[in-house]
């Protein structure tokens, strides 16, 4: 054998994208270094040294293969062996449709399975840089917690101002849920961008009564608080939109729900306030609720955002937030298997590279190994298709989405290609196509898969 086929892979932090990418590994008979730096540097979240702990709910989330986003990718991932799924099945807990788990049992169990591997070599103790030029490959999955001196030669590296400390997220809807009987589009001023036509915003009118109880539903909300580690996420730039409103009931309407520019084409005149949602991704299927960062709590965000016309049945692919989170450009530094283009030697896996969630910061986790070990093997490994929840996490956090705008994601049903419905039918026929448009993206996605995945 290749003396290089044997050289071990390097892997930094064991939480859930890394845990998983030594797995994928590992399962393919490359040897892995797995470093992680606690308990020799604890985090502020963190309790213990285990792998994979969960340091925020114990809920996976929907485990509907047929209806939900993240029901499909955790079928996907069981298909293709990931420890992370196998542990949480076996740390299930009653929790409906949901997959919860054991918090302390998963933990163990995905600790086990890699301590106890003969591939697997552990080291504790934090990576105070750049890792050594003679790690040939390397895959960073640091997460949200990255330690500074890592981050800062990240930095260096990449030639990026900052990683993104991203203390601001706007809510992101569905198109086809935007009820554009009320709304309309059209850029302010009808300005043409570069990329753009003069109506590139869709726009929700209110009229002064809607607006005033707009606002006064946003100061009535209730607000989550923030944890101390935290930090303080207020800029000026971005501050939440229960901030700007107590500031004075006209502060809105003289900031990003400002009507300037805007003509209502049914009412024939300007509207007393707006709300702008822009395009998110390049298939056009979502939607970001423009400068309405917030820290309502959800509920509060899903009942005052559905009172804006035009928002009444609103579906929401993500809700606002705001909260410390460290990740990378990656629709402009990573290639399409992960790699940095500055340095392909080194991978990003996990939250770093700009995913929300356990299961999408492990699925990002299972690609990088599954790409870094074909690499070591001396094949190559294409992207799993756009059509599958695997395939368009990835698609959309190297290159789908858009690097000037890049925010965290969940996988969710808008990253997926539409299946265009067949010509001819009837308006009834066409309201039974679309009630069964997930299911058809979910069969679609798992027979796309098994052409993906090939036997170990």
């Amino acid at each position: 054998m290749n003396a290089n086929k044997t050289k071990p892979i390097h892997v930094i932090g064991a939480g859930l994208a890394g845990s998983e990418a030594t797995w994928q590994l590992v399962s393919a008979g490359v040897p892995v270094i797995l470093h992680e730096m606690r308990p020799q540097r604890g985090t502020d979240a963190h309790q213990t040294d285990r792998c994979a702990e969960l340091v925020c709910s114990n809920s996976f989330r929907s485990d509907d293969a047929e209806n939900n986003a993240v029901g499909l990718l955790h079928e996907e991932m069981r298909r293709a062996g990931s420890l992370i799924l196998k542990s949480a099945d076996a740390s299930k807990l009653p929790a409906g449709g949901a997959l919860a788990v054991d918090r302390d049992g998963f933990a163990e169990r995905v600790t086990a399975a890699l301590t106890s591997h003969p591939l697997v070599t552990f080291e504790r103790g934090e990576i105070g840089g750049l890792p050594p030029e003679d790690w040939d490959s390397v895959i960073i999955a640091t997460g949200p917690l990255t330690s500074p001196a890592l981050a800062e030669a990240i930095l260096q590296l990449t030639g990026e101002a900052s990683l993104s400390f991203f203390d601001a997220i706007a809510p992101i809807v569905h198109k086809d849920s935007i009820d554009l009987e009320k709304a309309w589009f059209q850029s302010r001023y009808d300005k043409v961008g570069p990329e753009g036509d003069g109506a590139d915003y869709i726009n929700c009118p209110l009229d002064k009564p809607q607006y005033l109880a707009f606002i006064e539903a946003i100061l009535a909300g209730e607000k989550t608080e923030f944890k101390e580690w935290e930090g303080t996420p207020y800029f000026e730039g971005c501050l939440p939109i229960e901030i700007m409103a107590a500031r004075g009931p006209n502060t809105l309407r003289f900031g990003p729900m400002k009507p300037i520019g805007l003509f209502d084409p049914r009412e024939q005149r300007r509207p007393y306030a707006v709300v702008q949602l822009r395009q998110d991704n390049a298939l056009g299927t979502l939607y970001n609720m423009v400068g309405f960062q917030t820290k309502l709590k959800y509920a509060e965000q899903v009942r005052v955002f559905r009172m804006i016309p035009g928002l009444e049945n609103a579906e929401f692919a993500r809700l606002g937030g705001l909260h410390r989170n460290t990740f990378i450009n990656s629709p402009k530094l990573l290639d399409g298997s992960l790699r940095l283009k500055a340095q392909k030697r080194l991978r990003f896996a996990g939250q770093v590279t700009g995913v929300e969630g356990y299961v999408e910061s492990a699925a990002i986790g299972l690609l990088a190994g599954r790409f870094a070990a074909a690499e070591r093997l001396g094949s190559d490994l294409p992207p799993p298709p756009l059509t599958t929840a695997l395939g368009a996490l990835i698609g959309h956090i190297t290159g789908q989405a858009d690097a000037k705008t890049f925010q965290p994601m969940n996988v969710n049903f808008g990253l997926f290609p539409e299946i265009d419905a067949p010509e001819g039918l009837t308006k009834a026929q066409l309201r039974e196509w679309k009630s069964a448009r997930k299911p058809r993206l979910s069969r679609r996605a798992l027979g796309d898969l098994r052409d993906w995945i090939k036997p170990r």
